[in-house]
């Protein structure tokens, strides 16, 4: 079993249910059967991540915006996938891609993909997120770090991505003692390569953990050539039924 730091008990613990936050699956096209899937009923969705082309793309698209349609119209939240380059993109092309998206496709909100972690660039991730804000006063705005970043980070937006990687880095992982001072839902967990056997185990930890918010597939990402997130998990009718029914811990 890992060893998890949990110092404070989470007010929120028992009024915050497990939800599913989809990362991208690949174009409607390539993934019909999977776009169909997160319209179902049941799913405790809390979001699904629209990325044509590494962003909104040249030109809207009209399969895309039908697959964000339905699933604004099953209440889904739909969010923009923006890549930020771990704070090497430029600003305005953030905001121009921002913009297409919310032109183009609705969405209600962004993830900010291979966000920065360090204390230096909070300023200039703090001052996207404002902007992207002003474009969109409701925007629900997600920080794809994929680690515990510097906890001011958590001021600028709504939820964190604090764990992406594989089961076997998760299973042993351990959440930064000032995330204790948030509620579970500003947390997300991301973990690719779970075996199906220790899917309970994988919702323990996110539960332990405090991260609300969760996507667990049996997809691997073979050493970065394929995309784990882009296709259904094997389990995913299993996970659907077990998410926010609360597994022991």
């Amino acid at each position: 079993m890992p060893y998890l730091i949990r110092t404070k008990a989470r007010a929120a613990d028992t009024d915050v249910r497990t939800g599913l936050g989809v990362p991208g699956p690949a174009h409607p096209l390539l993934a019909p059967t999977e776009w169909a899937e997160l319209t179902r009923r049941g799913a405790a969705l809390h979001w699904v991540v629209l990325n044509i082309a590494d962003g909104p793309g040249a030109l809207p698209d009209p399969h895309c915006l039908e697959a964000a349609g339905r699933l604004r119209n099953a209440g889904v939240r739909v969010l923009g996938h923006l890549d930020v380059r771990y704070g090497a993109r430029g600003f305005g092309e953030t905001i121009v891609d921002a913009r297409r998206y919310l032109d183009w496709y609705q969405v209600d909100g962004f993830l900010l993909d291979r966000c920065p972690a360090d204390r230096a660039t909070l300023p200039e991730i703090h001052r996207t997120a404002t902007t992207l804000r002003a474009l969109r006063d409701d925007a629900h705005i997600v920080l794809g770090h994929g680690t515990h970043p510097y906890p001011g980070y958590a001021e600028c937006a709504d939820q964190l991505v604090t764990f992406r990687g594989p089961w076997s880095d998760y299973r042993w992982s351990q959440a930064a003692e000032w995330t204790a001072d948030h509620g579970p839902e500003r947390f997300c967990h991301f973990v690719h390569g779970v075996p199906r056997g220790h899917l309970d185990e994988a919702l323990r930890i996110a539960r332990w953990q405090g991260a609300a918010t969760i996507y667990f597939t049996d997809r691997a990402d073979r050493g970065g050539r394929t995309d784990p997130w882009e296709t259904m998990p094997g389990y995913w009718d299993e996970i659907v039924s077990r998410v926010g029914t609360g597994v022991s811990e």
